[in-house]
């Protein structure tokens, strides 16, 4: 083998090794989600964020973390919004907001600190339109984790102390507020099979089932990337 030949494969070698698996995790009340995307982020030992994102966004944009949290996945009212897909221009923490509407600044501070994130590496990153921030990201994958209607009852009356009687209504204001941000602030529709490269059930496959399913979505794309570079 001559050397630029050599030259050129250990380039396409290092190509290859940075291939850094970002996984958007958009769910269902109750399914059970976030606690897949936790342990998922744990399996695949890299950063996780949930909340952990508007603590991230505070120091970002200088917006306080309790007004990122009031209003965390909830649409603004009668108010029209635009943006411009790519990446943000920053200027000192906070002041490309001054001038927008609220619930605009809030949506804003988290579209720049998820790009950061993705960016800076691998992680997974839970709700928030991360699937529709990062639609021009190679790397990532997007995944719904749904389940039926009575396993989710279940869960939340188990996990969260939920009264049996109100279980099911406290489902559907839940799912509804996160379609009605989604839908608000992303050009798609919540739940939309069309948005997401995997949809998976925790009540067919349990959580650890649905881990290891998305743990070998994550192999399958990292081949099929490494794959395409070669």
């Amino acid at each position: 083998m001559c050397s630029g030949t050599m030259i050129m494969t250990e380039e396409r070698k290092g190509a290859s090794m940075k291939y850094q698996p970002i996984i958007t995790v958009g769910r269902q009340y109750g399914s059970g989600g976030r606690y897949v995307a936790k342990l998922l982020a744990e399996k695949l030992d890299i950063p996780f964020y949930d909340k952990e994102l508007l603590a991230e966004a505070s120091r970002d944009s200088g917006i306080c973390q309790e007004l990122l949290e009031s209003y965390d996945e909830k649409q603004g009212k009668n108010l029209l919004f635009s943006l411009i897909s790519g990446a943000q221009t920053r200027g000192e923490p906070g002041t490309m907001y001054m001038d927008m509407p609220l619930n605009h600044k809030i949506f804003l501070a988290q579209f720049d600190t998820i790009r950061r994130l993705a960016d800076e590496g691998p992680c997974v990153i839970v709700g928030r339109c991360a699937d529709y921030v990062l639609r021009d990201h190679d790397n990532v994958l997007n995944v719904f984790v749904k389940a039926k209607t009575e396993d989710r009852i279940q869960r939340v009356i188990k996990y969260n102390g939920a009264d049996p009687v109100k279980a099911e209504e406290i489902l559907r204001k839940a799912d509804k507020q996160r379609a009605s941000y989604y839908n608000y602030y992303a050009t798609g529709t919540w739940g939309d099979v069309n948005n997401y490269d995997l949809c998976v059930d925790t009540g067919t496959l349990g959580i650890e089932g649905c881990v290891d399913l998305i743990c070998k979505c994550v192999e399958i794309k990292k081949k099929m990337i490494e794959e395409k570079e070669w």
